[in-house]
């Protein structure tokens, strides 16, 4: 895991890189200097057992005095009351900055936590945050998860990264027998057959738990935009609900997400303008990178998440490190929340579009001399990758309009999903499958590409 520290331009520009890996460990830090005091007003945060600290790789274990074990009477139900505390004020914080930019959300973050918050970096759009810091002109720590599956181009923009701004990046590396154990019993590409989360969970998420246990805040990449089924509700600023800091304990970490009302397209301006390095996997297609295996580019209509996982579906699409702030999505089209209005609205509503109902979909199997050919589409109102490609297939239903093909839709998810996995081929959030009018069986779509002139080159192959 990687920090970095530049406490000064000058101070920056006069450590020489190179030379850093052969100091001591605590060198690595540049010209950075440990605090002789706490940098935090103590008026200004309520944490419990705050105390300062000279600057510490993010893998440091923090010490602890297990040796008393303390009555519940007397330390239990005070420690919940300060951490309760903690939270609410950090989330009239993050209502104070809703409207402040990324740069003013940096500093406040910076200059709260000093030495005690590192900078997430994982080699995408993400190099935006490291410029932010850089340009508040305080001290800040970078770190990164090398999972070993990472792109060339990922590992060269790191290295770019580091002489642009004359840092160094510590990177926090998965445990190698857990990596070992888990190839040796299920191979190197287990999770295209049972999901990525096994793998993510090694090579990922306990690396990043380990790196935070040695800081009290961390700052993300994270923005609303990036997933909306599932990303829609991340916060300014909160007290992390998942992992553990320094002091150990649920609410002793607290999660800065500067950009998290930042559109993609501008935080891109942002890069341009700049002059910032940016992964060359960018021009090729790659919008959200990860590990090699997991990322591929997307094509014009998908969304930027699409391109990651791209076999599952679009819940599945996190990794785990923002667990906490994964949007659940239960409701229906159909549904009514307790406000009385639908969250969730349906898709491909058109006169051309059929809807279909299990029993019609049944009807459409058992069919042996069809009329007519159908398109179906296998969708989940929620999905977003299905709500990228609404207007394509309303427009291809409008083309198709008396030719001879139905168009249709048939909601695949909740009690559904068994069913559409058994006898429809679902994959993932849309499948599109076609139904000749000479032939039993229904074939799928084999493309990513959901444009009107890909779908209808597709049903004219098959008619």
């Amino acid at each position: 895991m990687a920090f970095s520290v530049s406490s000064s331009p000058a101070a920056v520009h006069s450590s020489s890189p190179s030379s850093s890996f052969e100091q001591p460990r605590a060198a690595q830090f540049g010209s950075f200097q440990p605090l002789d005091r706490c940098p935090l007003p103590t008026s200004s945060l309520k944490l419990s057992r705050r105390r300062c600290a000279a600057v510490k790789p993010l893998n440091a274990e923090p010490k602890r005095n297990d040796s008393i074990v303390p009555s519940a009477a007397t330390v239990v139900a005070p420690e919940v009351i300060e951490k309760a505390e903690v939270e609410e004020d950090f989330q009239k914080l993050a209502e104070e900055l809703q409207n402040a930019s990324p740069l003013e959300i940096m500093d406040k973050a910076l200059e709260k936590f000093g030495n005690d918050i590192a900078i997430a970096f994982s080699g995408a759009e993400d190099v935006a945050l490291i410029e932010y810091a850089h340009l508040t002109g305080r001290p800040y720590r970078v770190f990164s998860l090398d999972t070993g599956r990472l792109n060339p181009e990922t590992y060269r923009l790191f290295d770019e990264v580091e002489k642009k701004y004359g840092i160094r990046i510590e990177y926090m590396f998965p445990d190698a027998l857990e990596v070992q154990a888990l190839v040796r019993s299920k191979g190197l590409f287990s999770f295209y057959e049972d999901g990525h989360q096994e793998c993510c969970r090694v090579r990922k998420v306990r690396p990043l738990r380990r790196a935070l246990k040695g800081l009290r805040a961390w700052i993300t990449g994270q923005r609303k935009d990036q997933s909306p089924g599932t990303r829609s509700e991340v916060p300014i600023v909160q007290v992390d609900p998942v992992f553990e800091g320094l002091d150990g304990g649920i609410g002793s970490l607290v999660k800065w997400n500067p950009v998290a009302n930042v559109k993609g397209n501008d935080v891109w301006n942002f890069l341009r303008t700049m002059n910032v390095p940016v992964n060359s996997l960018h021009a090729q297609g790659y919008i959200s990178i990860g590990c090699e295996p997991c990322t591929r580019p997307v094509l014009p209509g998908q969304h930027e998440r699409e391109g990651r996982w791209w076999w599952e579906d679009a819940k599945a699409k996190e990794c785990g490190l923002h667990k906490g702030n994964i949007k659940e999505e239960n409701s229906t089209s159909n549904s009514v929340n307790a406000s009385g209005t639908a969250p969730v609205a349906d898709l491909f509503t058109s006169e051309n579009v059929v809807t279909l109902s299990r029993q019609g979909v049944d009807n459409l199997l058992k069919l042996e001399n069809r009329q007519e050919a159908w398109l179906v589409v296998l969708y989940a109102p929620w999905c977003q990758y299905c709500q990228a490609m609404e207007g394509s297939y309303v427009e291809l239903a409008e083309a198709l309009a008396g030719s001879g093909v139905k168009v249709a839709k048939f909601r695949a998810d909740r009690e559904e999903k068994a069913f559409a996995q058994q006898q429809l081929q679902l994959g993932s959030f849309p499948t599109i499958v076609f139904f000749p009018n000479h032939s039993l069986r229904s074939i799928k779509y084999p493309s990513e590409n959901r444009d009107v002139a890909s779908l209808m080159a597709f049903v004219n192959a098959l008619q």
